[in-house]
């Protein structure tokens, strides 16, 4: 399954310019981990950097302008960081498989004379079969909508040492002074700036290696989930996935218990571990064909529903059915999932989500914002990350690996949350 190894981020909000893990241009740089988490005081800028990827991967399914004001994000002018002139940017660096050369992708955003937000410019690149070191060729290039892909799943356009004319490329191609590049690219023209090039071209089997990364954004999934919404009644049948607000938990039930009852049975024996007394999990249909979501206890006769059940117990259910899904998303994000539950279930969770992802099957990459020491406790200095404001009022991002201190005291045996907690974590 595809992993990131590194994202750069620019001018979003308060990340004026902040990288985790590793780049093309960062090869030093150590990759993101199976799981990572972020941490940070309030107002540092961890939700924006939740909605970042958010932000990316509603770029890729409605376009730049309509991603700037989905989720209450209020438009380009509100997203930007405040006093900056460039764009915003952002950069990826993943594999698709752990032995895959590594693909960059990257991607600018900015406003035209009339102020609507389009695509700048948009770049995928990989190095060549063999190729361990120099800059990677191009599969993709656009700028202003205009540009060259490169068909097939080998080699790529050489953009040359020195600064690239993709101007004067595209018009050495199209009068065929190029002769090689020209046999395996094709110059092209977005009819809508506002659409991400991945969008269109990852659509057509000519170019795999554009549809592989577009299906990678895809199935990122970033939980919104709420309690409140896993209430909800919804209309009986099953479903495969839970969506972002989970308040399809009962069709999901529903889709488990008939195709996948032994992979059911071992979350409610977990359950059951965590959560003392919840004994059965199964769905009921209203009259009118709505869905309940029924909770068995074993000290009463009669089910609770849903609707009974404690905020605390609804997510830790929904979180177990997200890491059993069948078909796990590649890249999962998931905002303050401490909230609501008891502080002694927090490090089991971490340890839940942390064995999904480095599990044998190749789960769920998994990115979490967290504010909780004891979920911290069952991480290692290498998977957590510290947010900071910085005197200049946008955010700074280090890696807690990154100080000997901290790494020689958690190998002593002291956890790392409580290490957080007593302040050994702060900037010195």
């Amino acid at each position: 399954m595809a992993k990131i190894e590194g994202v750069r981020i620019k001018n979003f909000r308060a990340l004026k310019d902040v990288t985790l893990g590793k780049l093309w241009s960062l090869q030093q740089a150590q990759p993101l981990t199976p799981i990572t988490a972020v941490i940070g005081k309030n107002g540092v800028g961890k939700s924006t950097l939740f909605d970042a990827f958010g932000f990316l991967a509603d770029c890729l399914k409605s376009g730049a302008e309509e991603a700037c004001d989905l989720h209450g994000r209020g438009g380009f002018d509100r997203i930007k960081s405040q006093g900056q002139d460039g764009p915003i940017e952002f950069e990826v660096y993943y594999k698709e498989e752990r032995n895959a050369r590594p693909i960059t992708y990257e991607i600018s955003i900015h406003q035209d004379q009339k102020g609507r937000p389009y695509v700048q410019k948009e770049r995928l690149r990989q190095r060549r079969k063999g190729q361990t070191h120099g800059r990677p060729f191009s599969f993709l290039l656009l700028n202003e909508g205009r540009g060259l892909v490169w068909k097939g799943e080998k080699e790529g356009i050489d953009e040359g040492k020195d600064q690239f004319d993709l101007l004067g490329l595209v018009e050495s191609i199209q009068k065929g002074e190029t002769e090689e590049e020209s046999r395996e690219t094709e110059v092209i023209e977005l009819e809508d700036k506002r659409k991400l090039g991945i969008a269109t071209l990852g659509s057509l089997k000519q170019h795999p290696r554009i549809s592989a990364f577009r299906q990678f954004i895809e199935g990122w999934y970033l939980s919104y989930f709420t309690p409140d919404a896993a209430r909800s009644l919804p209309l009986a049948g099953p479903q495969k996935h839970l969506n972002i607000h989970g308040d399809n938990l009962g069709n999901v039930v529903q889709f488990m218990e008939r195709e996948h009852s032994k992979r059911f049975q071992g979350i409610l024996d977990r359950i059951a571990k965590r959560i003392p007394g919840v004994d059965k999990i199964d769905t009921d249909r209203t009259p009118d064909g709505r869905l309940l979501l029924r909770f068995n206890d074993k000290g009463f006769k009669d089910p609770f529903y849903s609707q009974q059940m404690s905020d605390g117990t609804l997510k830790v259910f929904a979180y177990l059915l997200l890491l059993e899904d069948p078909a796990p998303p590649p890249f999962l994000c998931i905002e303050e999932p401490e909230n609501g539950l008891y502080h002694k279930l927090l490090e089991a969770l971490a340890l839940e989500f942390r064995g999904h992802a480095t599990g044998q099957k190749g789960g769920s990459q998994i990115f979490i914002t967290t504010h909780q020491p004891y979920f911290v406790d069952a991480l290692s200095p290498e998977e957590v990350w510290v947010l900071e404001k910085g005197t200049d009022g946008f955010s700074a991002i280090r890696r807690v690996s990154e100080d000997e201190t901290v790494k020689n005291m958690v190998a002593e045996g002291l956890p790392l949350g409580g290490l957080w907690y007593s302040d050994y974590l702060d900037a010195r």
